[in-house]
């Protein structure tokens, strides 16, 4: 149906045309009119609610959910006041008694001063939600005493890290060197590289070892979770709102890692950089300021310079976090330590798995150095436990039959001879379906960290992932 056809239709098929919309939609989609009666209620906003459509239209609002108060009501709202919510969370029992958390955008709809109606688009976050808390009452085991903490937290220091290779051995002696301050640490690396065990060696290797070391993903939650999971919430801040203490209070004293901070949501970013200025935090929803001693050490897996480009990065969260930076180099680039990588890795997984494979082919090493390991350190440790893990008992060398390895050359290595054997369109897939593999194994696994970094849309990569009939 083109533009034209849509202005030329009647108003009684616009209507049904609309309506076909607004039930095919996910999110959840209630208009009420001036007078809070509902007209439109969506079969997603019925399943979120446990509702029946029949039992809501034409029906007042306040009537159909006395359980809600008309004050708190972002539709009531917008018919009293003509005031628009925009993305507010709230939390609600349905019908059946469940509690439910919702993202709210409400708007009141007025055409030349009028008020005609108020819209409320509702998306249902109740599983995000109930992860966040399950992270935070997680997080509460680092009050456990200390000799149970042993056996539930895995510790990494500077021993656990190995490496001969001259540019990785500087970045361990900075690392080492500023692990004895407090300063903010900026940790850039590829993903697999060790950002994780070299800001955990720096925590326990500095004088705040004997307090928490607190780890959180920021491309784990969406953009108000993330600030509540990190500077907690106040009871009656927001509908449905409980006390609970952020991550920041819990690891005060000691030091709160903040892993992809470039994924933080930009304005959660300026949030953060007043926190790190002022050595304070404020609850979500609260009044009350709360003094916090936390280092923060904070990482990222591209360039800065380009993170700051394209609007990730704040510059000036950047220049507050910058203090020390440290860069870990690629597997690639420092390839004299990838023998030595695979001998511990061997080491480790004969005990994990039973086995006795103790020494590796001359053929199996010149297999493992002729490759360029996107995944890093993380990758090289998965083939070697791999071919452990499925060698036969009574075996004793790691030949190159076990190296489960994508042999595919490079882009960069191969001529254009081969262009000419196989033709452009062949070889022009080759090199997408190269770039696919590379970007799932760096991302591990993760389709939509994969199509960022590919600069394409998770649905587009998806339909290629068929295409090529790659296993995920």
């Amino acid at each position: 149906m083109y533009r034209g056809d849509v202005l030329n239709m009647k108003n009684k098929e616009y209507i049904q045309v609309m309506q076909k919309i607004l039930q095919a939609m996910d999110e959840g989609v209630h208009v009420v009119d001036p007078d809070g009666n509902s007209v439109i209620y969506n079969r997603s906003m019925a399943q979120l609610e446990k509702m029946e459509s029949q039992d809501v239209l034409k029906k007042p609002f306040a009537e159909v959910f006395k359980n809600i108060d008309e004050s708190e009501s972002t539709l009531m709202k917008a018919i009293l006041h003509r005031k628009a919510t925009l993305k507010k969370e709230q939390t609600y029992l349905n019908k059946d008694g469940k509690e439910i958390t919702t993202v709210n955008t409400t708007i009141p709809m007025v055409v030349d001063g009028k008020l005609i109606a108020a819209i409320e688009i509702a998306k249902n976050i109740t599983d995000i939600q109930k992860m966040s808390h399950t992270i935070l009452e997680l997080r509460k085991e680092i009050d456990c005493p200390e000799e149970a903490k042993e056996h539930r937290i895995k510790k990494y220091n500077f021993d656990n890290l190995y490496g001969k290779n001259e540019r990785f051995s500087e970045t361990i002696a900075l690392a080492k060197k500023v692990a004895k301050s407090s300063a903010s640490v900026l940790i850039y690396g590829e993903t697999g590289t060790g950002k994780e065990l070299i800001a955990q060696s720096i925590h326990f290797d500095s004088p705040r070892k004997h307090k928490p070391f607190l780890a959180q993903n920021c491309a784990a939650l969406p953009a108000n979770l993330l600030e509540g999971l990190l500077f907690g919430t106040t009871k009656g801040g927001f509908t449905g709102a409980v006390d609970r203490v952020g991550l920041f209070e819990q690891a005060d004293g000691g030091t709160l890692l903040l892993d992809e901070i470039n994924s933080m949501h930009y304005e959660l970013q300026g949030k953060l950089l007043r926190v790190l200025q002022e050595d304070y935090i404020r609850t979500v929803g609260g009044t009350k300021d709360i003094p916090i001693d936390v280092r923060i050490i904070a990482t990222i897996n591209e360039p800065a310079d380009e993170l700051i480009e394209t609007g990730k990065l704040r510059k000036d969260l950047y220049y507050r976090l910058n203090i020390v930076p440290i860069n870990i180099p690629p597997l690639r680039e420092r390839c004299d330590d990838i023998l030595l990588l695979t001998n511990k890795f061997m080491e480790k997984h004969n005990e994990k798995y039973g086995k006795q494979m103790w020494m590796l082919s001359e053929q199996a090493k010149e297999k493992l150095l002729d490759y360029d390991y996107p995944g890093n350190v993380r990758e090289l440790e998965n083939i070697i436990m791999g071919a452990i893990s499925m060698a036969e008992d009574n075996e004793r060398v790691l030949m190159p039959e076990h190296l489960i390895i994508n042999r595919r050359k490079s882009v960069a290595r191969q001529g254009i001879y081969e262009i000419k054997e196989e033709g452009l369109d062949s070889y022009l897939e080759r090199i997408e379906q190269e770039m696919i593999e590379h970007a799932l194994v760096a991302e591990g696994g993760n389709i939509s960290r994969a199509a960022d970094r590919l600069k394409i849309k998770r649905q587009t990569l998806q339909h290629k992932i068929k295409k090529y009939k790659m296993n995920m």
